[in-house]
Formats: structure tokens, C-alpha cells, sequence
């Protein structure tokens, strides 16, 4: 396994991607590199109350161990207990403007080995959009940039991958998507390293024409108190996600990763109402109507 390109590859795609975020934002992002005393480390860049960006953070992770966490292994009982290696890029975007949507793209991955025995390594990730307020066309287009990186991988791996993103972020407990999905997944090693590889290179190379045309079309459009309000309360359901689902945010919490990189992914505001729903017809009510239902947008 050629760990050293893939940790070369994640860094230079933070790199690439805070590059141009901080083009779209006007500011620059705050570098912290950190250590983990049980091994290894990461380097994370945040940015905050930016002009684009309310909170986001892009970071890079390279964390090793002598015994696998609970959640790396919850798919493959038979490699618990296992030394490991773990590495990646995951980012969070929380624009202010309420008709930005938020993003999440997270590429990783994960090797298992004992002695005496084979190693175990497998890649993840995905991309997925969380709007607060729908636009077709940006949906459109997100979902075609998906299907783009996945293509040269075979046509049944975009439906697969899709439909997967949208089982994995659900809210059981609401019952409701998080968001209009993307792409995800993981436990990824086949057919080969260097097709698994390629793959998650792919994803992480389009996430910029994935995302950048849309901040572009909705970064101007106006918006007052309502919107504001209306986008704090759905930030809830992310935070919800990612502390009670999220396999990413558990591997980290229990591998003893660095907090403050971990918790970045929660945005800086947000609300919680008891009992509410959007009135009947509004632009509100539109987001559950039309996009949080799990529809094929290609």
C-alpha cells in the first residue's frame, strides 16, 4: 500500500481547496497543525465570521494506533483489536447567507494489520448538499458533478452511491433526509488499490465544480431575519447528525483525535424550536415538500 501518495495526495487537495475557498470568501484561513499523543496528528484550517463562510473547516488527519476504535470495526468484527492507520480530508462549509446551501466532502482512508495476517484496508467518503432553501437547478447540478466522478468507474456506481448517501444521512429519529444527498461510501477495496484510489481521488478532485457554481449563483441574493431564523433551525437537524450518526465524528472522539478539528463541523449558530412546522405553502415548507425526499435530480 502506497500510504505516503495518499497522504501526499490529501494534503495537497487541502491545499488546493482552502486556495480557492479563500478566493470566494475574501479571508484567509486559520492553520493549526496538532499532534495526538498515541500517534500521528493533522493539520486543521477554519475559517470564521468570514464574508462567504459563517464557519468552515478543512481538515487533514493522519492518526495510528495499536487498537482499532469501536466504530472503525462495527462493519468487520473479525479485525477488532487490530493495530491501525488512519487518514484524510474532511470539510464542512456554513455559509451565512441562508440560500448558500451547506456542504460536507470527506475522502479517508483506513488500514487494519496484525501480525502474521494480511492487512485489511478499505477507502471512504462522498460528497452532500444541505440547502435550507431549494433550487432546482443547483441540485441539477451537484448531483450531475457526482455522477461525473464516478462515470469512469462504471455507470452502476453513481445510482449505487447515490442511494447510499441517502440511506446514510437520514435522521431515523425525524425521519427525514438531512439534506438533497450527493455521494457517499466506504469499506471500499475493490477490485484493486489503484482503481479504489483513483476513485477516491475523483471525488475529492470535483468537489470545487461541485459546489463553487453554486455560491456563485445564490452568494447575492437577499435575505432578512426570517431566512436567518429559518436556516438556524434546520442547522439543528446537522447537529443532530453528526453527534448521534456520524461514523466520522465517533472515530475521532474515540481515537483520541483533536476536539476542537472534530466539533469544527457544528455551525456557529443554531436554534431549536419545540413542535414546529413551516406554514403550509411557504418558501419554508418547500424545502420538505420538494427536496427533502430523497428524489433522483439526473
Amino acid at each position: 500500500m502506497q500510504t505516503e501518495e495518499i497522504r501526499r495526495y490529501f494534503l495537497g487537495l487541502q491545499d488546493n481547496i482552502v486556495s480557492k475557498l479563500e478566493i470566494l470568501d475574501g479571508n484567509a484561513f486559520r492553520s493549526d497543525a496538532w499532534t495526538r499523543p498515541q500517534g500521528g496528528g493533522g493539520i486543521s484550517k477554519l475559517i470564521e465570521k468570514g464574508n462567504l463562510l459563517e464557519r468552515g473547516g478543512v481538515n487533514f488527519s493522519h492518526v495510528f494506533g495499536d487498537r482499532l476504535p469501536p466504530s472503525a470495526s462495527a462493519n468487520r468484527p473479525e479485525i477488532a483489536g487490530r493495530q491501525f492507520e488512519a487518514m484524510g480530508v474532511s470539510l464542512v462549509l456554513h455559509p451565512r447567507n441562508p440560500y448558500v446551501p451547506t456542504v460536507h466532502m470527506n475522502v479517508r482512508f483506513f488500514a487494519a494489520t496484525k501480525s502474521n495476517a494480511t492487512p485489511v484496508w478499505w477507502f471512504g467518503g462522498g460528497m452532500d448538499l444541505t440547502p435550507y432553501y431549494g433550487f432546482e437547478e443547483d441540485c441539477i447540478h451537484f448531483h450531475a458533478v457526482c455522477k461525473q466522478a464516478l462515470s469512469p468507474f462504471g455507470q452502476e456506481v453513481y445510482p449505487d452511491y447515490k442511494a447510499w448517501c441517502d440511506r446514510y444521512f437520514y435522521l431515523k429519529h425525524r425521519s427525514e433526509p438531512r439534506g438533497i444527498g450527493g455521494v457517499f461510501f466506504d469499506d471500499l477495496s475493490a477490485p484493486d488499490f489503484a482503481t479504489c484510489f483513483a476513485l477516491t481521488r475523483s471525488v475529492g478532485d470535483h468537489f470545487l465544480e461541485a459546489y463553487a457554481p453554486i455560491v456563485a449563483r445564490r452568494r447575492d441574493n437577499r435575505y432578512g431575519e426570517r431566512e436567518r431564523d429559518f436556516q438556524a433551525y434546520r442547522r439543528g437537524r446537522y447537529v443532530e447528525f453528526n453527534l448521534v450518526y456520524d461514523r466520522g465524528t465517533l472515530f475521532g472522539l474515540q481515537s483520541g483525535g483533536r476536539t476542537e478539528s472534530i466539533l469544527m463541523s457544528l455551525p456557529p449558530v443554531v436554534r431549536w424550536r419545540y413542535d414546529w412546522s413551516p406554514e403550509p405553502g411557504s418558501s419554508e415548507a418547500r424545502l420538505y415538500d420538494i427536496f427533502l425526499t430523497g428524489k433522483d435530480w439526473i
